[in-house]
Formats: C-alpha cells, structure tokens, sequence
C-alpha cells in the first residue's frame, strides 16, 4: 500500500473513533450562551499546502527542516495533504491541522502551551499529540534518534515532570515510528464494533 492510501485509511478512521463534534468557543463569546449546548460538526478534509508553508512552518517551531530536524516523512506528507479538528483516537489524540492557506494553526496548536514546547523542543522532542482520553501528557516525536527512513519513535513525556521538576521524562513508548502508530490505528479501527 502507498502512502497516499495508508493516510486516507488513517483519516477515515477519525470517524470511528471520534464524534467529529467541537464546541464552538466564538458563538459562546458573541453570545453569552454556554458553549456546551453550541457543537459544530467537522471532517477531516483533503487539502494540497504549498512547500513553502512547511518551510515557514520548520522556521517557526526553531527547526531547519532538514535531516535529523524535521518531521517523520509519512507526518509530513500527512499535514501537507489533510486538515483536520482535534481528534480523540483512543490510543492518541492528534492534535488539529485546520484549514488556513498556511500551517500557522498546526504551528499554533504544537506551540500552544509554551511550557511543554520551551522544554520540548530544543530537547529533541516535537509534541503532535496527546494520549487518548483527555491525559494532558504530550505525545511527541523523539527527533533525536532517525531510523534510516526518517521516521523516530513515538513517546509520550510526563508534564507534570516538566512543570514541577524541570526535567523531561519519558512515561512510554507508544510506536516504535509514526507510521506503525497510523497502521495500529487502522487495525483497530477494523477490530472495533
């Protein structure tokens, strides 16, 4: 299977796993009403971003964009071909990559908590997730060690240990690459009633 038809396989299962429903945080500003009751439905959506923009992108986060400073390869075509909300997979939460003529809102989400990403990034860990079920610890790439395809493990770090000690501790290892997380999810999303 190319790598077109595994990422198109991996996005249909957002609908397995998640209800495809976000809040909608504005219409409960503009109005007053409490924004449980104000849901908006989402789909992940294909969508071609230019090169240029994955370039801006490596920029912002502090990373060059090349070698052992860049996302694992099946990520990146992943992000340069998909837009997406938040969404629960049970065994991971990928962070959001919405629509916009650039990458600024995957930039925004990665960079979001500026106390995980000042410690994460300049140690060699890229956050693009969350474990599944709400955990607040990141889950990351471990850019630190490539394997020969570009790809690195997957690891999920403790917050509170940054947050309390400084200190960046690996809790797990959830895939020994990103693409092996992606072929985990579809197996799963296969097995589910």
């Amino acid at each position: 299977m190319d790598d077109a038809e595994l990422l198109a396989q991996y996005v249909a299962t957002f609908s397995v796993f998640d209800e495809l429903a976000e809040l909608d945080v504005a219409e409960e500003l503009r109005t007053g009403v409490d924004a449980q009751n104000i849901c908006y439905t989402w789909r992940p959506i294909a969508f071609k971003t230019d090169i240029a923009s994955l370039k801006a992108l490596y920029s912002d986060l502090g990373l060059s964009g090349k070698g052992d400073s860049r996302f694992p390869p099946l990520y990146e075509t992943l992000i340069m071909s998909y837009r997406w909300a938040d969404v629960d997979l049970d065994s991971h939460f990928l962070l959001g990559n919405e629509p916009a003529k650039d990458l600024s809102p995957l930039r925004d989400r990665i960079r979001r908590d500026k106390g995980l990403f000042t410690m994460l990034s300049p140690n060699g860990y890229i956050q693009f997730g969350r474990p599944g079920g709400g955990n607040y610890d990141p889950v990351c790439f471990d850019i630190r060690r490539r394997q020969r395809n570009g790809e690195c493990r997957i690891v999920r770090i403790d917050h509170e240990d940054i947050f309390c000690r400084f200190r960046i501790r690996e809790t797990a290892e959830l895939a020994p690459n990103f693409r092996s997380l992606v072929q985990k999810t579809i197996q799963e999303a296969k097995e589910r009633p």
